[in-house]
């Protein structure tokens, strides 16, 4: 059994994804949200196109694997596995809260769907690497996929793990690195230029590609392309993002690493929303 629920088009997946992210935001009145808003497109993609894996049973041993690399990002990933029926959604009430199986950083132990604790930021990929190789092994047909940011490609491990998953051959492997150009300390390439991403990636001998982040259609393109590549190489798709996409005020905002939502914000977010899906 793959994704469910094929009559529903992806656009309207990203829309439903950025609802429940905002949904949850409100019930803490905080929430990295500015990145979830604008990752919301590849998740789509992710889990209604590229992935295999049953709702009803998120430990399958067949299913593809989603790493979560960037542990704050974990309101994001949230709003997937709701969608994707793998977490009810009247559970998005509990978001933050004490004993809730939906902490706000990422935790493998906590929720279903979540295959590991992200958050010590660089380390995604490199788990990522352990867990192709184990499936490598294994002889399973099984994909892994890795979300991480472009904040960790500050982490030297990173790259070690590039340099590693390019000589292994990992072509089970396909990494995504959402580019929105923002970290803690500020826009990402002003506290260190990691560009140009594509011809690095392709130096340690990965399959690259680079798309808009926001765009479904590219990312479709990317996603079947990586997925149906025949060379022995670990796949990258490198999607430049808008932050807080889909919200036009919140858009607009000063960049900022953790966006400031006022307690009266949260409604006219969801308004905007869906009077940009109407339009």
């Amino acid at each position: 059994m793959t994704k469910a629920g094929h009559n529903i088009s992806l656009a309207d997946r990203a829309f439903n994804i950025r609802r429940h992210a905002l949904k949850m935001g409100e019930v803490q009145g905080q929430g990295y949200i500015a990145q979830a808003l604008g990752v919301a497109d590849v998740l789509a993609v992710s889990y209604f196109h590229a992935m295999t894996y049953r709702p009803d049973d998120p430990e399958w041993e067949e299913r593809d694997r989603f790493l979560l690399s960037i542990g704050h990002y974990a309101i994001a990933l949230y709003a997937a596995l709701i969608e994707a029926g793998i977490i009810p959604e009247d559970e998005y009430i509990t978001y933050g809260g004490d004993d809730s199986r939906l902490p706000m950083s990422g935790m493998a132990a906590y929720t279903p769907g979540m295959e590991i604790t992200g958050g010590s930021l660089g380390q995604g990929l490199p788990i990522a690497i352990g867990v192709a190789l184990a499936l490598k092994r294994k002889k399973s047909q099984s994909r892994v996929y890795c979300l991480f940011s472009d904040g960790e490609i500050d982490e030297g491990s990173v790259w070690e793990a590039a340099m590693s998953a390019g000589s292994y051959g990992l072509d089970n492997l396909i990494a995504i690195v959402d580019v929105n150009n923002m970290q803690a300390d500020g826009p990402s390439k002003s506290i260190l230029n990691f560009e140009p991403l594509v011809p690095k990636f392709e130096a340690f001998n990965w399959h690259t590609q680079r798309v808009d982040g926001n765009d479904i259609d590219a990312l479709v393109k990317a996603f079947d392309a990586a997925k149906n590549a025949t060379d022995k190489k670990p796949r990258i798709i490198i999607c430049d993002t808008k932050m807080a996409k889909g919200v036009d005020f919140l858009e607009a905002r000063e960049r900022n690493h953790f966006l400031r939502v006022e307690a009266d914000e949260w409604a006219k977010a969801l308004e905007v929303l869906e009077a940009g899906r109407r339009a």
